[in-house]
């Protein structure tokens, strides 16, 4: 088969053809350099959680609240620390029950984790029939942060400290009374963790939140309330509010004038409210592994270590988050057994 013969090329041609080659080279090279500066970026998605999917933290509580805060804290480091979005959901109600059937149903990737309260630990007493277990649907990541609450009281209440207290109520026994946002709540778990280890008797007046609760402390209609520190800061620092002692083991950083409970003489108290990030039970040992350290450098980010300080908490003392598991298991025992003796009940 004869070929038709080509033509020599014309200098225009020859030219043009310069300048293409010259523009494929310089493309390809940028191409080249592209791809390289992205490939880090690239390479932490696709090594990410669920290969870089978006990661929701399902918060127990509404906007606003502290476990909400805490989400809102850390989410942007953690987004950092991992190289991929997480949103925070807000699915609240039955006291984090809907938020953790939400989660304990979730795909076991990594991509949905629970931001919870320390309600967590206590509703496997209060509520027999809830819609997961507690122990077997989660596997726990990490105690993100512990807040004391303090002991406060009406700035008029006769009582000077807590030593006071008991002296009264020793000598009447259901005389003195503290409010509570409800009962099981961690209001009113505390006034009864604070009587076993007294052995005295108060009177419990429970409110529909914390927030009537506190007001009517503040009016004078009831005296006493163990408030957490975040919330009842500014109303003791306008003198609204008298603090007696706080319920850690150490002095609060935005207290530090004020004793603890042992320094006043009630011993083996410690109440606690703290937040868990948990994800549904079956996740690999590697996604759990790279979770747990984006969570640890976030809680190191000095911005979100002074956040949670001036909530009046501090970060876990456990900072290899190994032992947090364990730790939600005593808090389990502790208030599965004070709900048991005190026949305390949800409502």
């Amino acid at each position: 088969m004869n070929h038709p013969q080509e033509s020599a090329p014309t200098s225009a041609q020859l030219l043009g053809g310069k300048r293409s080659s010259s523009t494929i080279t310089r493309r390809t090279t940028l191409a080249a350099l592209g791809a390289t500066l992205a490939a880090p970026w690239i390479g932490a998605r696709a090594n990410g959680v669920a290969g870089g999917r978006p990661i929701s933290l399902v918060v127990s509580y509404p906007a606003g609240g502290g476990a909400d805060l805490m989400a809102r804290i850390l989410a942007p480091r953690l987004s950092e620390a991992l190289g991929q979005s997480v949103v925070v959901e807000n699915k609240p109600g039955a006291s984090g029950q809907l938020a953790a059937a939400a989660v304990a149903r979730a795909t076991p990737d990594g991509t949905s984790l629970l931001l919870d309260a320390s309600s967590f630990a206590v509703n496997p007493s209060l509520y027999p029939k809830l819609p997961y277990d507690s122990n077997a649907a989660f596997t726990p990541l990490a105690i993100l942060a512990t807040f004391p609450n303090v002991l406060v009281c009406h700035p008029g209440f006769e009582a000077k400290t807590v030593q006071d207290v008991i002296a009264k109520a020793k000598a009447q026994p259901d005389s003195v009374a503290y409010a509570s946002s409800g009962n099981g709540s961690a209001q009113h778990l505390a006034g009864a963790l604070f009587e076993q280890r007294t052995g005295i008797k108060l009177s419990h007046i429970p409110y529909r939140g914390g927030g009537p609760a506190m007001n009517d402390v503040m009016g004078g209609q009831v005296p006493l309330f163990f408030a957490n520190v975040a919330s009842s800061l500014g109303h003791i620092q306008a003198g609204k509010l008298r603090p007696l002692a706080v319920t850690s083991t150490l002095r609060a950083r935005s207290l530090p004038n004020i004793p603890n409970m042992g320094e006043v003489g009630v011993t083996d108290y410690e109440v606690l409210e703290w937040n868990p990030l948990l994800a549904p039970a079956g996740i690999s040992a590697d996604t759990r592994k790279h979770l747990v350290a984006a969570v640890r450098k976030a809680l190191a980010d000095p911005e979100v270590l002074g956040r949670i300080r001036a909530l009046g908490g501090d970060s876990f003392q456990d900072a290899t988050q190994a032992s947090a598991g364990k730790f939600i298991q005593a808090q389990q025992a502790l208030w599965g057994k004070l709900v048991r003796d005190r026949k305390i009940v949800a409502g």
